[in-house]
């Protein structure tokens, strides 16, 4: 185990722009695990300057979304902190003071250059073979030119002045990364409207904050130069305590076809996997493993072990494929290793939605969810099969149906024999429990019709439970009671068709 460092301040800061995705949800999940492994601090702040994009539902989507996954935060959204506000839009005060300073210090300058002009410089950049970044063309304007682009009604943005040389840093996950500055050119930070961008922002809140480590996207490696050297212009204008944060860069998490997986992939909504019913033990267990494993040969851990191991120097560089089998996997085994009774109060929700069970279930609903549960949890993947697994105990008998296609190739005419003789059989029963039902049904099938035992109980078990796979069928006919497994019967053998 790595040694801890009470001292760490980390944060989360994504947009409240769309459903959550797992990319996202892996950033948080390093960073969480990275704080409480040093006990350190994490920050949740939400960067929510565009307000074309941001919305209020996506800041609720993103609190609930990080409530259901388990992570806490020391400092943020409804908990507040030193640092307050901590959403982006609230602090718009705080950003025109600080780029007001970095223009009156000369880190920063007008630029007027029109979109068109840096198209068209760029292009003949590129003509040349030269970096087609911003060419400094405003960097160093006389007040005669700025004079003349004001008489243009010119609205100009501000940028950045990026210093003239090197730029190193060892990088937590990638080691040492150095960028040369024909590579690196001045930026834009507040655009002509006022309005501060990402790339002012976001390390301005790091410096007041006081971040000590920055553990993001691989995507975003481009702009750490930018951001080191506006550290160090902000530490020079007395903005935070003069330190730069430490960088890590998380590999990319790849879909299908080895390409980045993208927020718009199905697959990358935290959403989609929340109602297929995965667990957070289980996702947060198989997104850990996208660039980190607790071991060489255990890929199954708790969210405790995760804390107590988690090392940022652990992290693999290379990008790591999202595999939805492998993580369906992780899921079930998690769900395997849940107490009963919490297994069941999970499942309940998935009940709840198709209507299968009422928003306040009696206790008779839950005495029966409770033991049809462990005939299902050692076969279910996600929570979201408990309804064709078990919802033919809860339906309500007018509504109860068998699956069209299930019906069509198991309930046909060869059925009748083996319908009539269970319906005689279990009428006859004096003790309604799986023995006797299995004991009672094999003597009158398989002894009695010659029937084997597979052919023998698939038509009982579509008749009964609406579907060929069922959890056990003779305790699921002990779940049902004798009444309604007789009717069911019943009428699956009156609407078999005709031999």
């Amino acid at each position: 185990m790595a040694n801890t460092d009470p001292s760490v301040r980390v944060r989360f800061c994504p947009s409240p722009t769309g459903n959550p995705h797992v990319g996202l949800v892996r950033t948080a999940l390093f960073n969480w695990a990275f704080a409480r492994h040093n006990g350190g601090t994490l920050v949740f702040r939400i960067e929510d300057t565009d307000s074309a994009r941001d919305s209020e539902e996506s800041y609720d989507q993103l609190l609930d979304a990080m409530r259901w996954l388990g992570f806490d935060w020391d400092e943020g959204p409804e908990i507040g902190g030193p640092h307050a506000p901590y959403r982006q839009s609230q602090r718009m005060d705080i950003y025109a003071d600080v780029a007001r300073r970095l223009h009156e210090a000369g880190h920063a300058y007008h630029c007027y250059c029109s979109t068109e002009e840096l198209d068209a410089r760029r292009e003949a950049a590129r003509a040349a073979g030269k970096p087609s970044g911003y060419d400094g063309h405003c960097r160093n304007l006389t007040d005669d030119q700025i004079a003349v682009y004001k008489l243009e009604k010119r609205e100009p943005i501000l940028r950045f002045r990026m210093p003239d040389r090197t730029i190193a840093f060892d990088d937590l996950v990638r080691g040492t990364l150095t960028f040369e500055p024909e590579n690196v050119p001045d930026y834009g930070i507040v655009r002509a409207n006022g309005a501060p961008l990402y790339t002012l922002v976001n390390p301005v809140d790091d410096a007041l904050m006081g971040i000590t480590h920055v553990l993001r996207g691989e995507d975003l490696l481009s702009s750490t130069p930018r951001q080191i050297a506006l550290y160090a212009a902000l530490a020079e204008i007395g903005v935070g305590n003069g330190t730069t944060p430490r960088f890590g860069h998380l590999p990319y998490v790849m879909g299908e076809g080895n390409k980045k997986l993208s927020k718009r992939d199905p697959q990358a909504s935290l959403n989609l996997y929340r109602e297929r019913g995965f667990i957070p033990e289980g996702l947060l267990n198989y997104l850990s493993l996208l660039g980190w494993s607790l071991s060489a040969d255990d890929d199954l851990f708790s969210t405790e072990q995760l804390v107590a191991a988690f090392d940022i120097a652990d992290v693999n560089a290379n990008p790591a494929r999202f595999d939805l089998k492998k993580c369906e996997h992780i899921n079930a085994e998690h769900l395997r290793r849940l107490a009963p009774e919490e297994f069941v109060r999970r499942l309940v929700p998935y009940l709840q939605a198709p209507g299968l069970l009422p928003a306040e279930p009696s206790a008779e609903q839950l005495e029966l969810l409770a033991k049809v549960a462990p005939l299902t949890q050692e076969r279910m993947v996600v929570l979201s099969e408990i309804v064709n697994m078990a919802g033919f105990l809860f339906v309500d008998p007018a509504g109860f149906a068998v699956d069209p296609d299930d019906a069509a190739k198991v309930l046909t005419a060869d059925a009748r024999p083996v319908l009539e003789a269970s319906i005689k059989a279990l009428e006859a029963l004096a003790d309604f429990t799986p023995e006797p039902i299995q004991a009672a049904l094999r003597e009158a099938l398989v002894d009695g019709l010659g029937i084997k035992p597979k052919f023998a109980f698939t038509p009982l078990r579509v008749a009964v439970t609406g579907r060929r796979v069922s959890p056990p069928l003779f305790e699921s006919m002990e779940l049902l009671g004798r009444p309604e497994t007789l009717r069911r019967l019943s009428a699956a053998l009156a609407a078999l068709p005709a031999a």
